[in-house]
């Protein structure tokens, strides 16, 4: 008789179950929190952006979001109510059905109308533009005992403005667009071409500030060959500017002199210095401007914190330009709001990973005490001023929202 053989260990896994999937329900996370989000169209002037684009809303509604979007919200940034109604966005005819969400997201701070809207425990993602309020405005906000968070304030988490950098990338890029525009015999400009054609001189580019604005401004012109200057008082950023363009840009601090010579011979000023206390530091002298070639172009940036030229004055896309002393100066505030499709883009990039994140952890709440960068973005918490610029600026009481923070644990 054959003794029998003892299977394998192979045989045996084969005979087995061992090698057949074992179902099991999936885990799902239990402070998974549902939005009710909330766009009204934006009704400040000369504002085309939206916070979300078509995409954005489709996945926040295929993660469990509610979206209701004003009709006609994004038809200046060039997204009609179909695409968002594809994508899973109710589409209503007024902003009073839209401020019935839980969650507002919008870009322009609310107007004192809107405000009237708004009810206790809801929550706001807007700009604030501190600059332009009044203490009538902020306690108009808290009266409605509203969550408010103002995006410019929200950091990342290695200390950054995502939205603000987005938006000066934006500018800084546009401006260089715009003065080639402005540099053409049809606008009646210096008739020049910024740079790059053989055995012509290239135009000559200043640029105050050397923040993220500047840096987009700088990279744009050199691309085009133009010869590039960058003025400001802040060595650590000029160092910085210079390791990541190249040795191919002239950095210097401002000095009123080497500017005011600079200036002589330059066809484009670039004003982009980051506005600090709420207000940008005027540099640029009117002498200095009268000393500047006919049809030379000036473009501030920094127009929507006052302007870092004494020549600046307020215009509007209608009408961009004035000139004073034969210069040109162009001093449209928002500029993002030019191009209002890719902003939008990239608005909706930023606001829809961290609507996203906020979900997962349970809530706005949540999001706040639970990450500093997102809780520095808050100014009223239920009806309390938790910014000491904002309370030190207008006068009001304040409470510090990290001591809630922490009693919270």
């Amino acid at each position: 008789m054959v003794e029998s053989q003892k299977p394998s260990g192979f045989e045996a896994l084969a005979h087995g179950t061992a090698l057949y999937p074992e179902e099991r329900f999936a885990k799902i996370k239990r402070n998974q929190r549902s939005f009710f989000i909330g766009i009204p169209k934006e009704i400040a002037f000369q504002e085309n952006r939206i916070c979300l684009i078509p995409e954005g809303v489709h996945l926040l509604v295929n993660n469990g979001h509610q979206i209701w979007i004003e009709r006609n919200a994004g038809k200046k940034a060039k997204f009609d109510d179909n695409e968002y109604s594809e994508a899973g966005a109710k589409i209503v005819d007024s902003a009073k059905e839209v401020y019935q969400a839980d969650v507002i997201l919008k870009i322009e701070p609310p107007t004192l109308p809107e405000i009237d809207y708004f009810k206790p425990r809801q929550t706001l993602i807007s700009a604030l533009l501190i600059g332009n309020q009044t203490v009538d405005y902020i306690r108009a906000m808290l009266s409605k005992k509203v969550t408010a968070l103002a995006y410019e304030f929200i950091e990342d988490k290695v200390g950054g403005f995502p939205i603000i950098r987005a938006m000066s990338e934006i500018a800084g890029t546009a401006a260089i667009i715009i003065a080639s525009e402005y540099l053409s015999s049809v606008h009646e400009g210096k008739g020049l071409l910024l740079g790059g054609i053989s055995g012509v001189p290239p135009a000559k580019v200043v640029i105050i500030g050397a923040g993220t604005a500047a840096e987009h401004a700088a990279r744009s012109a050199l691309g085009l060959g133009a010869e590039v200057k960058v003025f400001d008082n802040h060595l650590y950023k000029l160092r910085r500017l210079k390791h990541i363009i190249g040795n191919q840009i002239y950095t210097s601090t401002i000095d009123t002199i080497t500017l005011a010579e600079c200036l002589k011979t330059t066809d484009v000023v670039i004003g982009a210095l980051r506005a600090e206390k709420g207000r940008s530091s005027i540099v640029i002298t009117e002498d200095m401007v009268m000393n500047m070639k006919p049809d030379s172009f000036i473009i501030d940036l920094s127009i929507d914190h006052g302007g870092c030229v004494d020549t600046s004055e307020l215009t509007t896309l209608e009408n961009p330009i004035f000139r004073k002393h034969d210069v040109i100066h162009y001093c449209v505030p928002n500029i993002a709001s030019r191009v209002a499709h890719t902003a939008s883009t990239a608005l909706s990039n930023i606001f829809t990973p961290t609507i996203l994140r906020a979900g997962e952890e349970g809530g706005i709440n949540e999001m706040i005490f639970n990450h500093k960068w997102f809780l520095n973005g808050v100014y009223a918490y239920k009806g309390t001023l938790t910014n000491m610029h904002i309370a030190n600026k207008f006068g009001l009481e304040c409470r510090d929202l990290s001591l809630l923070q922490a009693a919270r644990f």
